[in-house]
């Protein structure tokens, strides 16, 4: 293959996807930075991500493993982030590691940046440096608190983020502790943000042929999922705290328990409309119809009662019939999903939500499509995220264009690393 035309993917087909022809170096770890690079990875970018046995990286040493057994190719959470991309391996520390690097760099449209502040330009890989290798370098920085300021070498991870920017405060119940927000809540609300914002340097790009330096604060993009409570604090100096799964402005809000083990329905109704048609779906007991409840404010007011009674009800019906027959009434109500209710749920199969790929470790594996689709440019999953340094042979000497004497001297010099340094 001539290394004068950088290569497609080796399994594109042939409907043109809205990324297709853009080249991503993706230097990033854990979530934003090689979420982001998946998103434009599974619409037709070429993506190579660069890791090191050296240090393998946090996802790769989380679980789940397959069958429980650990390594850095059993992750499913690691695996999941990084769908349509190459892998390969490379010790950034090591001084031969430039040789590389500027071959990257030179490919590349994209450069990824997932660390904390100064990590890459102590690898001479900043964007300044990067710039100065391709003019037009689109680079994007992505880390708890951004890149400068009193905190912004702050080391955390997502979930030390959502109790930073005041989601765990509010998580939980009115007398006890804060709870832990499920899942590192940043993690998955920034990377959108950073999408658009690529999107928004490559039109910039294809307008003046200037590149872009983008750099984002993950507790920021998450702060603003908080808006609400921030301007009510903002005009009126009240704090927002716990309430458990209640609302002000609804009741019965929460989950109420159903037949069987641990199966809940969810229920909010808020209006007195909701409130009218919530007691003709459960046939206007006469609980229903007192006084005390009339009203939203009656109900705010006895609300544990209420949530008693409507927990009598819900308690002797399964799940289905109680969230089929409150949203036949017009009353938002839904299942309380465990995994495999997720798994079996008719509409995500309908849309295909699930994705079936081969990995080489792990074999076959389910994955998330993205939960949109571009009807003239679909996305499409197609390669399991790689082993670690699994496209060696194929990104080294096909894309980067590395002879096979240059790749055995970067293998004996330790350059492109091989063996895991593994904590367990």
């Amino acid at each position: 293959m001539s290394c004068a035309a950088w290569p497609r993917k080796a399994w594109c087909s042939v409907k043109k996807q809205v990324f297709e022809g853009i080249k991503v170096a993706d230097f990033s770890w854990v979530g934003v930075g090689p979420e982001t690079a998946r998103e434009l990875a599974e619409h037709g970018a070429t993506v190579i991500r660069i890791e090191s046995h050296k240090r393998p990286e946090t996802l790769r040493l989380t679980g789940p493993f397959k069958d429980f057994t650990p390594g850095v190719d059993r992750s499913a959470f690691g695996t999941a982030y990084n769908t349509n991309k190459y892998g390969i391996s490379l010790d950034l520390t090591h001084a031969r590691a430039r040789e590389v690097t500027t071959r990257l760099i030179k490919w590349a449209d994209i450069v990824t940046d997932g660390f904390t502040p100064g990590t890459m330009k102590r690898l001479g890989l900043d964007y300044e440096a990067c710039r100065r290798i391709r003019p037009d370098t689109i680079y994007f920085s992505t880390c708890q608190q951004g890149q400068d300021g009193p905190h912004a070498n702050f080391g955390a991870y997502g979930v030390q983020m959502a109790a930073l920017a005041g989601f765990s405060h509010l998580t939980g119940w009115p007398d006890r502790a804060p709870a832990i927000v499920a899942g590192a809540y940043t993690d998955f609300i920034s990377p959108f943000y950073l999408t658009i914002a690529v999107i928004g340097a490559l039109l910039h790009r294809r307008r003046t042929g200037e590149g872009m330096y983008m750099e984002q604060s993950q507790m920021e993009a998450g702060l603003t999922f908080l808006a609400p409570s921030i301007l009510d604090y903002h005009l009126t100096g009240r704090v927002a705290s716990r309430r458990g799964n209640r609302d002000a402005h609804g009741a019965p809000h929460g989950v109420f328990p159903c037949e069987g083990t641990e199966r809940w329905a969810a229920i909010a109704v808020g209006s007195d409309d909701e409130w009218a048609a919530f007691q003709r779906a459960i046939g206007e007991p006469p609980w229903s119809r007192e006084e005390r409840f009339a009203t939203l404010a009656g109900r705010k007011e006895h609300e544990d009662d209420l949530e008693a009674l409507v927990a009598e009800w819900t308690r002797g019906r399964s799940v289905e019939e109680v969230v089929e027959t409150l949203q036949a009434h017009g009353v938002p109500a839904g299942v309380v999903a465990a995994c495999e209710d997720l798994f079996n749920d008719p509409q995500l199969q309908h849309r295909g939500h699930f994705a079936e790929l081969e990995h080489e470790e792990i074999g076959l594996h389910s994955y998330h499509a993205p939960a949109y689709r571009l009807s003239k440019t679909p996305s499409r999953l197609e390669k399991a995220g790689p082993c670690l340094g699994q496209d060696n042979d194929y990104v080294y000497r096909e894309i980067l264009c590395f002879s096979d004497d240059e790749v055995a001297e970067l293998l004996v010099d330790g350059v492109i690393t091989t063996e895991a340094d593994l904590p367990y």
